[in-house]
């Protein structure tokens, strides 16, 4: 029996590719390794406008995509042969009148195969979401959806959470700050994570982030305590090492305290100088000002109450550099470096370094902003997070000179002025409601000098406007006026000035004198920091890892253990029993592989710390063993544990 194929002729081909060019989403066709982009339709086209697209490799024809994780994916496909799906990512495309437009975007990317099954290219296809992901965050936007998510979808631990961390960050000259706090992707209570700028009476700030083992009230409770002891003594003037020998002690007194994780960075934004101490805790990541990401070298100090010292590390910061710290969260999440290609740590540095350049969405923010938000936005939505992740931003930038405006002692004057105290505001980074409560005030006492205080004498006329902002994030403003004092026409709901002042600065102070009278205020600055349940509903969530399980294997004279899956929080306690009790309480010599453990949480840390303490003796050592660039060895490299590969 022979089967006839009806062939289509030339004009039936033509409609065919007309019908494919109206399909209504995006479909992109690209060809060979160098993925030539060699077919799409109208709708691309129209998503891309005024670009040179077919013959042109995709990384070209999409170069502004490039820091947003689009190019990768197509090459990823080509090269693993696996589809990758995206929900609703958020893109900025640039346009050609040198804009960016947002859209949301759903879209699938999938092998294209030859008849024979070989791998020819990718196809793309995808759906312009844009409407849908805006009404979603629509309904979501209220200035106090975080707040109310944050408490009411967990317990009264989250509250007490967000209670202890820090209100907001302080604005200080030569330096932006920036923080974000992200709860566990899983039905956990709160964790023992936190961040906190000090800004110390010396002029240095302090930048602080720590981890305290296990989630809920405990670990909450002992975080809130830790960031005291370390706040009241950097605040007192006392050193790192110092600062960190105190809450050591506290953690020696304290179980639930114990082998929690510190990084303290003390900085001089005057003259870019840098110390800092890892007690068990990674090493801050720095981005340097047109230059490659660098971790900067661990200190070796230990985890508290563990026993041991703080030793100390000095760098330099140039202008425009940003040092960041973070938590193990960002580098533990489920699937990071699946593909091989980077590991959690260098694809931390890349994302991080391009969200500090601007290289990814392009956000009106600050680098340090941008570095906080971002990077926890395009790491956590192809992969999901299992723990809490706490990032702290600090970027040295040129100080903002301070502001001085003389004006002419009338009223008509007053608006100029407010004008550039709010530009000058906005430029030293102040928070909103700050620029509005300096505005008001000020603008009171320059109304005050305007109608009460003149000389008669147009020379000494003017109102003189001074504006600082002092090293602790203080912002001090004085109104010199130079003449007497005249009691103004009676008005109605007037008189008030000085009285509503007094209610929206930190302090007044006004001192008359025989050339006039001057009033000064002074007022601290905060940003708020980013604490936040999740992202967005289209995050990934990717399946917990298998089982913990614990193989003995043959070692003669000595116990030899293998640990395969995950070290976390539920299966830290059942380590450090199989491992105590295998090696008859410390006793016998004990070697632990831990290859082929897919997850170590700062609980599994902990456990190993207290296995490693009971071997004291010399005679029965205990040696952990684990792959190069295993997840166990990049974690126990950052704690400081020390191991041998194999």
């Amino acid at each position: 029996m022979v089967t006839s194929v009806n062939v289509p002729d030339a004009g039936e081909l033509d409609a065919m590719m007309a019908a494919v060019d109206q399909l209504p989403f995006i479909v992109a066709v690209c060809e060979g390794p160098d993925l030539l982009l060699v077919a799409c339709n109208a709708a691309t086209r129209a998503v891309l406008p005024g670009r040179d697209i077919l013959g042109r490799p995709i990384r070209e024809v999409i170069a502004d995509l490039a820091g947003q994780q689009y190019v990768d994916a197509y090459h990823e496909v080509y090269r693993t042969g696996e589809p990758v799906i995206g929900r609703q990512w958020r893109t900025h495309i640039d346009q050609p009148d040198g804009s960016a437009l947002e859209m949301f975007a759903t879209f699938t990317i999938v092998p294209w195969l030859d008849a024979d099954g070989r791998r020819r290219g990718v196809i793309g296809a995808g759906f312009d979401v844009t409407e849908l992901a805006r009404t979603r965050l629509a309904a979501e936007a209220e200035a106090d959806r975080l707040r109310r998510r944050y408490e009411q979808s967990r317990d009264v631990i989250n509250a007490l959470q967000r209670e202890l961390l820090p209100a907001g960050l302080p604005v200080l000259p030569g330096l932006q700050v920036a923080a974000s706090y992200l709860l566990a992707d899983a039905d956990t209570a709160a964790g023992g994570d936190w961040f906190d700028v000090v800004a110390r009476p010396d002029g240095r700030v302090a930048l602080v982030v720590g981890d305290v083992v296990g989630h809920g009230v405990t670990a909450s409770g002992v975080m809130g305590q830790l960031r005291a002891v370390l706040q009241e003594r950097l605040d007192a003037g006392a050193g790192i090492s110092e600062a960190l020998a105190a809450a050591d002690r506290f953690a020696g007194r304290v179980r639930a305290a114990y082998a929690a994780t510190v990084c303290l960075a003390v900085f001089d934004a005057a003259t870019g100088e840098l110390s800092y101490c890892t007690a068990g805790h990674p090493a801050p990541l720095l981005i340097p000002a047109g230059r490659d990401a660098r971790y900067l070298p661990g200190t070796w100090g230990v985890p508290l109450g563990t026993g041991g010292t703080f030793p100390v590390r000095t760098e330099r910061l140039a202008e425009g550099d940003l040092l960041l710290l973070y938590t193990d969260g960002i580098l533990e999440r489920p699937g990071s470096g699946r593909d091989g290609t980077l590991d959690s740590a260098a694809e931390l540095a890349h994302v991080a370094a391009d969200a500090a350049a601007g290289r990814a969405l392009r956000d009106p923010e600050t680098a340090a902003e941008r570095v906080c938000t971002q990077t926890l936005e395009l790491l956590v939505r192809t992969g999901g997070h299992a723990d809490d992740i706490t990032l702290l931003a600090a970027q040295r930038v040129p100080a903002v000179p301070e502001l001085t405006i003389d004006l002419p002692a009338e009223a008509s004057a007053l608006r100029g002025a407010r004008g550039r105290l709010a530009d000058w505001l906005t430029e030293i980074g102040a928070a909103e409601h700050d620029v509005f409560a300096l505005q008001h005030a000020v603008g009171e006492l320059a109304t005050n000098a305007i109608e009460h205080g003149y000389g008669g004498d147009p020379r000494r006329d003017v109102v003189g406007i001074r504006a600082g902002l002092d090293r602790t994030g203080t912002v001090e403003v004085t109104v010199t006026d130079h003449g007497g004092w005249q009691a103004p026409q009676r008005q109605p709901a007037r008189g008030r000035g000085l009285a509503l002042t007094a209610q929206l600065m930190r302090s007044l102070r006004v001192e008359p004198g025989a050339d006039g009278t001057v009033a000064t205020v002074r007022h601290p600055l905060a940003r708020p920091a980013r604490l936040l349940v999740r992202f967005d509903e289209a995050a990934v969530v990717v399946p917990r890892a298998t089982e913990l399980t614990i193989a003995e294997l043959p070692g003669g004279n000595e116990a030899r253990v293998r640990l395969d899956g995950p070290v976390d929080a539920a299966s830290a306690q059942q380590v450090r029993q199989e491992l105590l009790r295998r090696s008859r309480g410390g006793t016998v010599p004990m070697t632990v592989d831990l290859s082929g453990v897919s997850h170590l949480a700062s609980a599994g840390v902990s456990a190993l710390h207290q296995v490693a303490e009971s071997h004291h003796d010399d005679k029965a050592p205990l040696v952990l063993v684990a792959a190069t660039g295993s997840p166990a060895q990049r974690i126990l490299d950052l704690v400081g544990l020390p191991s041998s590969t194999g």
